[in-house]
């Protein structure tokens, strides 16, 4: 071999590795450059969702997680370019590949679906009563896969989140006050002024809302009462305290007020056969 061959070698040979140096510390300026633009961006999204107070605390972390790993994906597919891979082809083979799993795990991806859809929408939250599904209960945890609900009972029930996005959702704790119907039966022979005037007393009681403003209605004529309700309003906090005391104190105030609790009644006529 003569010497301007091999000098002409070691220069190409020099060259490649001066290119594949160079590269190299592209490549892992761009990884670098790439892993803390996708840490910052993912914090920002997650802090900026935060700030939303409507939204799930469980979504301003999990929106921050994917909106990181994507930017590492476009990073990891820069770095190989560096290097002269075909990322076409490895783009190709991730989308295949993508929607084989898609095919396969399509009943868990349409829950993990329905699970950002509950969390970013938010027709309910962690601590919610709520009724699904055929179930109601206390929300414990809205996770991608399953929401979890304690029933009142005390019985751990896990939802599929495509079951509740499917279905009706009744929320009992969207707003801070609910209104409560107290409906009772009384005698034909009561005087309905007084009645309804003896129903509103047991609105007096600091944990009902002054506004609205509580109302007594007849709503019925049953077989053998009249049915007058008791109509107000109250803060969901203590809706079921004071739901259970005016049960209990309805009785004694119409005793009281000697308004009488009457019960079914059949009136029957007897007709006596006479003998000829």
């Amino acid at each position: 071999m003569e010497f301007s061959d091999f000098y002409n070698e070691y220069n190409l040979l020099l060259e490649l590795a001066l290119d594949w140096l160079i590269n190299f510390f592209a490549a892992v300026i761009t990884l670098t450059i790439g892993i803390w633009i996708s840490t910052r961006i993912g914090k920002w999204v997650s802090r900026t969702l935060t700030n939303f107070k409507k939204l799930d605390p469980t979504l301003p972390p999990i929106a921050g997680s994917v909106v990181r790993y994507s930017i590492l994906v476009i990073t990891i597919v820069a770095v190989l370019a560096q290097f002269g891979v075909n990322t076409t082809s490895i783009i190709a083979v991730l989308g295949a590949a993508g929607l084989a799993v898609g095919l396969a795990l399509q009943g868990t991806l349409s829950n993990v679906a329905a699970g950002v859809m509950l969390l970013f929408l938010g027709p309910f939250k962690v601590g919610n009563w709520i009724e699904t599904n055929g179930i109601s209960g206390t929300v414990k945890e809205i996770g991608l896969f399953s929401t979890t609900i304690d029933t009142f009972d005390n019985v751990f029930i896990s939802v599929p989140n495509s079951a509740i996005w499917s279905s009706t959702i009744v929320n009992h704790s969207r707003y801070n006050t609910r209104r409560m119907d107290i409906d009772i039966g009384v005698s034909y022979e009561s005087n309905m002024t007084h009645v309804m005037n003896t129903l509103l007393t047991l609105a007096n009681d600091d944990r009902v809302l002054k506004k609205p403003v509580p109302q007594s209605l007849v709503v019925e004529y049953g077989d053998s009462a009249i049915v007058v309700r008791l109509r107000l309003y109250a803060k969901n906090n203590v809706y079921w305290s004071l739901y259970w005391d005016l049960m209990k104190r309805t009785k004694d105030v119409l005793d009281e007020a000697k308004i009488e609790i009457p019960f079914p009644q059949r009136v029957l006529t007897i007709k006596e056969r006479i003998k000829e």
